[in-house]
């Protein structure tokens, strides 16, 4: 098959793209398949924070996704290699179910904070704490920064106005190490090709348009 243009590579989100909590997304397995057949690498990237990257890849596998875990990469993932960077000792506000993705790290007498999607952590007495640890020279950092994300039953918060509210109240600004906000896509210099609304629709275009022969 020859090529139309130098296609590589195609990173493909997770959450409301593939899936939506334990639902996929009509017609992603067979996209997925599709796309697998033809001549390019596919990874997967996620601003997933809720639960950590074993737990993510077994809940896709049980959606009958063609997948393997090595291929995902996750904004915990990123947050992980930046804590490690800066040899700190991070507050975690995540949810339990994504702390494994933090194992081995050194999390007593914290000197930096980071923030994901923790519902079961966002109350006063855990956010007034890395309010005073932030005050006292810690870092902020958010695993994202999105203001809501899709449930099955509609649209939920997200870790943004959290994470807004502390830079807000320690005049200080967040190092994001996710993806940032719907219409980022506007910012990229050069401008994309296309934009779609499904994956399917995107796989077919590839396909059609990038991968294909007249």
């Amino acid at each position: 098959m020859a090529c139309r243009r130098a296609l590589k590579a195609v990173l493909i989100d997770l959450s409301g793209t593939l899936h939506i909590e334990d639902a996929a997304v009509p017609g992603a397995q067979e996209a997925l398949a599709r796309l697998r057949q033809a001549p390019v690498t596919v990874k997967f990237v996620t601003n997933t924070t809720k639960e950590c990257k074993r737990t993510l890849f077994e809940r896709l596998r049980r959606l009958n996704f063609d997948i393997q875990e090595q291929e995902i990469f996750t904004s915990l993932t990123a947050a992980r290699n930046l804590l490690e960077q800066r040899a700190v000792r991070p507050l975690l506000l995540v949810e339990d179910s994504a702390l494994e993705d933090f194992t081995g790290l050194e999390t007593s007498d914290p000197n930096a904070v980071v923030i994901g999607l923790a519902p079961d952590h966002f109350n006063y007495q855990t956010l007034n704490k890395a309010f005073r640890l932030i005050l006292d020279g810690a870092p902020l950092i958010a695993v994202h920064k999105a203001r809501y994300y899709k449930k099955k039953d509609g649209l939920a918060l997200g870790p943004g106005p959290f994470v807004t509210g502390l830079e807000y109240a320690t005049d200080t600004k967040a190092t994001v190490v996710g993806k940032y906000r719907a219409g980022d896509e506007g910012k990229i210099n050069p401008p994309p090709h296309l934009t779609c609304d499904s994956f399917p629709e995107a796989v077919n275009h590839i396909l059609e348009h990038l991968l294909g022969s007249k």
